[in-house]
């Protein structure tokens, strides 16, 4: 069974059971500011969770193309991806646990063909702190069910994915009961940093078992459903929205109750053929097998590589597939470095020649079903990428030259002269490397060392330039101390867009307990005032807006981008700039050196519990993260 079949299967099972199929998101959602792309199912169905109606109803299933590019790292591995997609089903106040939880295992076993004995699941351990009971009602419902497929199902505590390393399984375990981290679902992450408002609760993951065979003790201990090693794969996940946060950050029952289902359509399709490598599915294989092809070298021995450059390319051509075009900004600079990551891994498989013309239309064939309401521009597609190829080869050919001048008189490079070559004309330190040694070009033995001695150089300037903004600086680089230093930006914006655009900052101290905020201005604050800026961080908190940021040189990140920063003169000719919201018309866009939260649904809720006077012509505003 192909991905395709899976994916059919799975909306009409669901229609089946009164769900009414809803067509797709696209990847980049109109007018919505608060993130790149589409990285859930259930992101466009987020208002509907809140309460809003649904025109289709109560049952609703649909299966969502989704990216997230803070995995992109993690490509190279059996499993990650940074596209994939999500079939979902939701229930808006109809059905609950029960329903969900026997209608998922029926679709694995009896529609996908999955083994029972191969399935396990965990459920929410619960919380004495917030008075949230565990869930046995889940575990138990789960019991019944694989006691009805014959399988044994005893009940364990594992609480923590670290307890579980030294831990493992004993035989007939086979629901696990996880803390927060693992098994609870909000907008902002674990329990404590749900938002304030927002519906949440538990959730009931559901595993499949490669086989002990795949069981890395050496490098992750002993297996168990939410270990990092290969043999346990979370195919699916059931999030039961039970309970609503309240300002006073307890939790509270609700009345209606929903449910939340994603499962990823890779990863089934692994476990349907058996294999925990998601690059062997149908959404995939044939990209690796045109890649094996065209570099004579195969899959079995250049996995990463192959990985890297199929996951890549899918990725970049549902985003032009969409009507994106790389560039320089948010979403268009993602696209483009998913293409230059791909064509840097082609090299890597001695593939000189430009080659997406061969690959992007296995791609097209593989998402031929999704609908023309958003790949609306398919037919252009492939125009789009092989214009970015060409160009990213040129620029590859610009530090080729580059390279030949530094060695023209027979000099040995050293790591600076690496780092010149990737910082000013884009050619990467891998290879510059890889065509030293193909051109027998020698290199000083700690080359690397000195090109992260460059590069932390720079970092350090950027750093330094921003100090003067930030006096006092961070106490550390903690959790909550960074979630406060995200703060400190929203605090900012809020004063300029509610008290005077022309208010500055004049200093601040950040610690993990509250932020310290100085600032300009000649009359003590209202409290219409203090509350309206209050309000206001809130609300961009709710919104849960993307935080990013980027290098760019001092002069367009002032004249063009219009970057908030007092020390122009003293900053350094690249700096790093934080911008929170829409890239073309963000909340916040300051000169810092960071660190920041990646999510402002992370911080929880704003509070100002002080503003006084700090000097004269300078307040000071105290406040703290709940």
């Amino acid at each position: 069974m192909d991905a395709n079949e899976i994916r059919q299967k799975f909306l009409d099972f669901q229609t089946k059971h009164g769900h009414k199929v809803v067509q797709p998101a696209p990847l980049v959602l109109e007018n919505d500011p608060t993130t790149l792309f589409t990285g859930s199912g259930m992101q466009p169905l987020l208002p509907y969770l809140l309460g809003k109606e649904h025109p289709e109803g109560t049952r609703l299933c649909d299966a969502q193309p989704c990216m997230r590019l803070q995995d992109i790292e993690d490509v190279g591995d059996p499993r990650h991806t940074t596209v994939f997609e999500m079939l979902g089903n939701w229930s808006l106040g109809d059905y609950f646990k029960e329903e969900q939880i026997r209608n998922f295992f029926e679709f694995l076993t009896k529609e996908i063909g999955l083994d029972p004995e191969k399935i396990y699941v965990t459920c929410f351990i619960g919380n004495e702190k917030y008075n949230i009971p565990r869930d046995t009602e889940a575990a138990e419902i789960w019991q019944k069910v694989f006691a009805e497929a014959g399988v044994e199902a005893e009940i364990a505590e594992i609480r923590t994915a670290e307890a579980g390393n030294k831990r493992g399984i004993k035989p007939g375990e086979r629901i696990f009961y996880y803390d927060d981290k693992e098994n609870w679902w909000s907008r902002g992450g674990g329990i404590e940093s749900t938002p304030i408002g927002d519906p949440c609760g538990p959730d009931s993951e559901v595993f499949y078992d490669f086989g002990e065979e795949l069981q890395d003790e050496a490098k992750y201990g002993l297996a168990h459903p939410a270990s990092d090693g290969a043999r346990f794969m979370e195919i699916g996940n059931q999030v039961f929205m039970q309970y609503r946060r309240c300002e006073d950050g307890s939790f509270v029952e609700l009345e209606k109750k929903n449910v939340d289902f994603g499962g990823g359509l890779e990863r089934i399709a692994a476990a349907a053929i058996g294999s925990f490598d998601v690059f062997r599915t149908s959404l995939m294989r044939p990209i690796v097998a045109k890649l094996e092809e065209i570099s004579g070298k195969s899959y079995d021995n250049n996995t990463d590589e192959m990985r890297v450059i199929a996951d890549h390319i899918r990725g970049a051509y549902l985003l032009a597939a969409q009507g994106l075009i790389p560039s320089n900004k948010t979403q268009g600079y993602a696209m483009r470095r998913l293409v230059r990551r791909a064509i840097l891994r082609a090299l890597d498989l001695g593939i000189s020649a430009n080659f997406l013309a061969e690959i992007v239309p296995i791609v097209a064939e593989n998402y031929k079903d999704l609908p023309d309401s958003i790949l609306t521009h398919r037919e252009n597609a492939l125009d789009v990428l092989l214009h970015e190829e060409n160009a990213f080869r040129k620029t590859l050919n610009k530090g080729l030259k580059e390279l030949g001048k530094l060695t023209k008189n027979n000099k040995i490079l050293d790591g600076k002269d690496l780092f010149k070559l990737q910082d000013t004309y884009g050619f990467p330190l891998e290879l510059s490397v890889e065509e030293c040694y193909r051109e027998g070009i020698e290199l000083t033995k700690d080359y690397l060392k000195e090109f992260e001695a460059a590069l932390k150089e720079q970092r350090e300037r950027s750093q330094t330039a921003s100090k003067g903004m930030f006096k006092g600086g961070l106490e550390d680089h903690g959790e909550q101390t960074v979630k406060y230093h995200t703060a400190c930006h929203l605090l900012l914006a809020a004063l300029q867009k509610h008290i005077s655009p022309d208010i500055m900052q004049k200093g601040s101290n950040i610690t993990a307990d509250r932020v310290r905020f100085d600032f300009n201005l000649d009359h003590k604050m209202t409290p219409e005032e203090i509350t309206a800026v209050e309000d206001q961080v809130n609300e961009w908190i709710s919104a849960d807006l993307p935080v990013v940021f980027d290098e760019y040189e001092k002069t367009y990140a002032r004249d063009t981008l219009k970057a908030h920063g007092q020390f122009w003169d003293k900053y350094p000719e690249i700096l790093k700039v934080y911008t929170i919201g829409d890239f073309d018309n963000p909340v916040s866009r300051e000169v810092c050196g960071g660190p920041h939260v990646e999510h402002t649904g992370a911080l929880g809720h704003f509070r100002i519990k002080k503003e006084e006077s700090s000097s004269a012509g300078v307040r000071r505003i105290k406040a703290v993260l709940e």
